[in-house]
């Protein structure tokens, strides 16, 4: 285990402000999604939008388990769109939280961020993409110009500063 003094701090904030940076993300191609989003499948090999959600949320379970030291995966089934966007949500903020105390970190702050975060960061492109395929495009925006706060990786986020036409 790695205790959290001897876990860099600066590391973990950054951790937290990519699942805060994911959290802002994330709220556009997931809320208001088409009726029939998550059935689309753009080819037969390829995962429908509401597997890939499904996944993000195993995703960060799988995270909190390996911040507490355990390595336990599990594939879900996807559930509705709505219920596993409201998952999704608290997956991350379960992770955000036990990063947020003083336990111990089962893993590196680097090791978490390249498996379960980057993997999220992957599919939530896709999503986003898949978005566009289903003729609901997510307006782009200026990210570096967005209100992003450690801590909030909910579905309630600060308005777009500058979005694009």
């Amino acid at each position: 285990m790695i205790t959290a003094d001897s876990t860099g701090d600066a590391e973990k904030q950054m951790l937290r402000h990519t699942l805060a940076t994911l959290a802002y993300r994330s709220r556009k191609p997931l809320l208001g999604a088409p009726n029939d989003f998550a059935t689309l499948r753009i080819s037969e090999h390829s995962r429908t939008p509401g597997e890939i959600l499904a996944h993000m949320c195993d995703l960060f379970d799988w995270a909190l388990c390996l911040a507490r030291g355990d390595h336990i995966w599990n594939d879900s089934t996807p559930g509705s769109w709505n219920d596993d966007v409201g998952r999704y949500f608290n997956a991350l903020a379960r992770f955000d939280e036990y990063l947020a105390s003083n336990k111990p970190l089962g893993r590196t702050p680097g090791n978490l961020f390249q498996g379960p975060v980057a993997d999220a960061l992957t599919h939530l492109g896709q999503i986003s993409l898949m978005r566009r395929v289903a003729g609901s495009p997510v307006r782009g925006e200026s990210y570096a110009l967005a209100e992003i706060t450690i801590g909030r990786v909910g579905t309630e986020q600060t308005p777009p500063n500058r979005e694009f036409d």
